[in-house]
């Protein structure tokens, strides 16, 4: 299946790529020719080779098709559409919303504020296993999607503090997150429970969160308190070479105002590991500039993503797929 790369796209170069244990990260496919980068080329090349290009996204992790004319979130739905993935629908606390049938807006907390590595939806009992993403308007400066291969963070973490890896490890992780009852469009995180869950009624939300695989504190002022766990802090998943991710919330959720990460137990995990985590986590990253156009897809179960501060105009767009 290799020889359909070179049959339907050309391998392309892009800023900021990496090779990692022996795969370019992100694979970067551009028309194969000038002719060929409309949006209707393009969905016919996806609809012929769907199993081939799945396996270069567990491949390579991250797929960047570049160079191609897609416009809005109409041609992006259609590109999402052509893969023939099922959709799942976004929960959590960023602000979010639906454009046109399975996509949403990106993040729409502010622009200035650095959005923290992370697996999609890490904490929901479902997660997405691929999270697609398409740069409308591309920013003038910053704004980038920096992603990070999540077994080289245990890997690094496993040579740097084995022992503390073996206790969470071995304890599991307890996680909580305080949710107002109405949005704070000042937060990255900022989404109420009313929002994130659609609903107004109390118990109906608490059904909702429960559904999730979360237990439900309500608090004096209106607002739920989610308590999530005992979480695993890494996984290996079929088809990826064995390879233990580093899927857990830590440095996103540690010792922060509305949120928590300890060891199930109640065991606090030391400050210094947490946030030697976050620099291991930059050193790892990949970073790339966005162009207009741009269709990113990544292997949510391999790969951490977040955001860079960024001077507007900034329009990213996404879909996620089970």
């Amino acid at each position: 299946m290799e020889s359909s790369t070179g049959k339907d796209f050309k391998i392309g170069e892009c800023q900021g790529q990496k090779v990692v244990d022996g795969e370019v990260m992100p694979l970067v496919l551009l028309p194969l020719e000038p002719a060929k980068a409309d949006t209707e080329s393009l969905l016919a090349t996806l609809k012929k080779n769907p199993e081939w290009f799945q396996q270069m996204i567990i491949k390579n992790s991250a797929v960047l098709l570049r160079g191609f004319d897609v416009k809005n979130a109409e041609d992006f739905n259609e590109i999402v559409e052509a893969c023939g993935w099922e959709d799942i629908r976004y929960f959590g606390p960023a602000p979010r919303t639906n454009i046109y049938k399975r996509v949403w807006t990106a993040n729409e907390g502010p622009l200035s504020e650095f959005l923290f590595y992370h697996h999609e939806m890490i904490l929901f009992k479902e997660n997405p296993k691929k999270v697609i993403l398409f740069c409308e308007v591309p920013p003038p400066e910053g704004g980038e999607t920096p992603f990070v291969p999540s077994f080289r963070v245990t890997e690094r973490m496993l040579e740097e503090f084995p022992k503390e890896v073996e206790e969470m490890e071995k304890k599991g992780l307890m996680y909580t997150f305080t949710a107002s009852s109405t949005n704070n469009t000042s937060s990255i995180i900022g989404r109420g429970w009313q929002d994130a869950f659609g609903t107004l009624d109390p118990a109906e939300a608490e059904r909702r969160v429960k559904a999730t695989g979360m237990d439900v504190e309500w608090l004096p002022d209106g607002g739920l308190k989610t308590i999530i766990g005992p979480r695993t802090l890494t996984r290996v998943f079929e088809g990826r070479k064995g390879r233990r991710m580093w899927y857990n919330m830590v440095v996103g959720m540690h010792g922060k105002e509305i949120s928590s990460a300890t060891m199930a137990d109640g065991t606090e995990i030391p400050d210094h590991v947490v946030k030697r985590c976050g620099e291991i986590l930059e050193e790892e990253s990949i970073q790339f500039k966005w162009e207009k156009g741009d269709v990113l897809f990544f292997d949510n179960m391999a790969l951490l993503h977040g955001r860079r501060p960024s001077l507007p105009p900034r329009k990213v767009l996404v879909a996620t797929c089970k």
